[in-house]
């Protein structure tokens, strides 16, 4: 008889199983967007910590670990770009933050929708069951005894047939709703506890990059004031050639006598060395590097220079046999390695001006020199000195026009770049 059924005319809505799969491809798609977001914030620890490395570095750099200014700028550059990443970085992360925000507000809109919508269709299913058991519905037998003709017969059994597929289809939905309602509220409670974790992560970021943002400041601030120091320094040593140079005459007999000072005053040190050598006082190799003797501005690098009062050298017209490094007057001046002290004393070489030197060496071809120093010495000549023992004071002796430490390294007889060796 069901062959003659009519079609049901007040079918509910079919089951909607893609609704399920979508609320399962959301929570996937978050659970990826919450892994790149916690990946991202691993980038931006890595950044941090290398940002706060290269900022104490340049931190020491400024403070004392003396290097040229220029070095010491392009340090400070650099720190700017890499600051500038770990912005880029970090604002990604706040944009990806909100943008996820977003995504969890708009999906507890559609658990909220979906749990009134679950509601009414269980309010339905109650409604038709409890239709089904209180109406006094007439059996299809009743129909047939009561002399019903058969298309009355078949017209109530085909009512009661889509009664029951349409209670079927509807409990299906039910069932349905109830899953990807589930979904969604695991969905929502995983990434609100995620973006809340995210948000405490991003805080501390914050906090890390206006740390670092400080500290940038200050070693900005402070690389100024050494470019100042510089400046001044470079103005009264250009003023003080200047004059010099105006008296050429005199200039071409001070830089012969000087030269030939400095050649007298190295053989001396030379002799120095090798008797200090023979007594078995220094070692025949010196195994380590070299240490800045003290913080502050390197104003003259070792080589070719325009300084009128250095002597010609090769194919230079003037010749830096050493670094000058300019700090505040009295600043300790600090062995560069251990050795031995051959020579304290007057620097004869740099004219009749009291000008205090110190000698330092550190095996039979390594030697370093301190020159512009104050009488006011920490080690005598024969005494043996360690690495960064203090060994004098920075002074303004001499051919100099300020306060500043000229700092040589004499390798197998000839003047070398101390940076060579550290």
């Amino acid at each position: 008889m069901g062959l003659f059924a009519a079609p049901a005319t007040n079918t509910p809505t079919a089951v909607q199983a893609d609704e399920l799969s979508d609320a399962q491809a959301q929570q996937r798609a978050l659970q990826r967007k919450i892994a790149d977001q916690k990946q991202l914030i691993a980038q931006l620890n890595n950044s941090q910590a290398h940002l706060a490395g290269a900022i104490a570095q340049t931190r020491d750099q400024l403070m004392g670990i003396t290097d040229d200014l220029a070095a010491t700028q392009r340090r400070v550059s650099n720190l700017i770009d890499d600051i500038d990443v770990v912005k880029a970085t970090y604002q990604s992360l706040v944009s990806q933050l909100a943008d996820l925000d977003l995504q969890v507000q708009r999906i507890e809109g559609e658990e909220n929708a979906k749990k009134e919508e679950l509601g009414v269709r269980k309010a339905q299913l109650a409604d038709r069951i409890r239709e089904a058991y209180e109406a006094e519905r007439t059996s299809m037998l009743e129909t047939f005894l009561s002399g019903a003709n058969f298309t009355d017969m078949l017209a109530e059994m085909s009512s009661q047939l889509d009664a029951a597929d349409q209670d079927k289809a509807l409990a299906a939905q039910v069932s349905e709703d109830r899953a990807t309602l589930l979904s969604l509220h695991e969905t929502v409670v995983e990434a609100r506890a995620a973006t809340n974790t995210i948000r405490q992560e991003t805080a501390v970021q914050k906090q890390k990059l206006d740390q670092r943002l400080k500290e940038l400041r200050a070693a900005q601030a402070h690389l100024k004031a050494l470019e100042r120091q510089a400046e001044a320094a470079l103005r009264a040593e250009r003023a003080q050639y200047a004059r010099m140079a105006a008296d050429e005459k005199r200039m071409r007999q001070t830089l012969a006598a000087t030269a030939a000072a400095k050649r007298q005053l190295q053989h001396k040190i030379n002799r120095l060395v090798a008797r200090q050598y023979h007594q078995g006082n220094i070692p025949s190799q010196y195994n380590g590097t070299l240490r800045w003797p003290m913080g502050g501005v390197v104003t003259q690098d070792f080589g070719c220079t325009g300084v009128v009062y250095e002597p010609p050298m090769g194919g230079c017209a003037h010749w830096h046999n050493g670094i000058d490094i300019v700090a505040p007057y009295g600043t300790p001046v600090h062995a560069s390695g251990a050795g031995r002290v051959v020579y304290v004393g007057w620097n004869y070489a740099d004219g009749a001006d009291p000008a205090w030197i110190v000698i330092i060496a550190h095996s039979q071809g390594l030697s370093t020199w301190y020159a512009h120093m104050q009488s006011r010495y920490k080690v005598r000549a024969g005494q043996r000195v360690s690495q960064g023992q203090v060994i004098g004071y920075e002074g303004n002796t001499g051919h100099s026009t300020g306060a500043h430490l000229h700092w040589m390294v004499e390798f197998n007889g000839n003047f070398v770049n101390p940076k060579l060796f550290t």
